[in-house]
């Protein structure tokens, strides 16, 4: 059998969002806000959406700003991986 290459497996998703907790080992809660119009009143309605991003050597701090993308599962909650900083908080 042979191994696949990263094209024949498909596109994975990247994501940016924003570091809301680091207090798990190896692992940081990150979060995308977004603006969606709701159907019936028309009023805009805040939605959030929380990943759960495996970070390996634990860089990550609240309010960093990250890219992360699709992996396999590496625990219960934990399906993506960290791939670098958009903007980092200062402390």
């Amino acid at each position: 059998m042979t191994e696949k290459s990263a094209a024949d497996r498909g596109k994975r998703k990247v994501m940016t969002g924003t570091v809301v907790s680091n207090s798990m080992t190896k692992t940081a809660v990150v979060t995308i806000e977004r603006l969606v119009k709701h159907v019936k009143y028309g009023k805009y309605v805040r939605r959030r959406n929380r990943f759960k991003v495996h970070d390996e050597k634990n860089e990550c701090k609240v309010g960093d700003v990250v890219r992360f993308m699709e992996t396999r599962p590496l625990s219960k909650d934990k399906r993506w991986r960290l791939l670098g900083f958009v903007q980092r908080v200062e402390r």
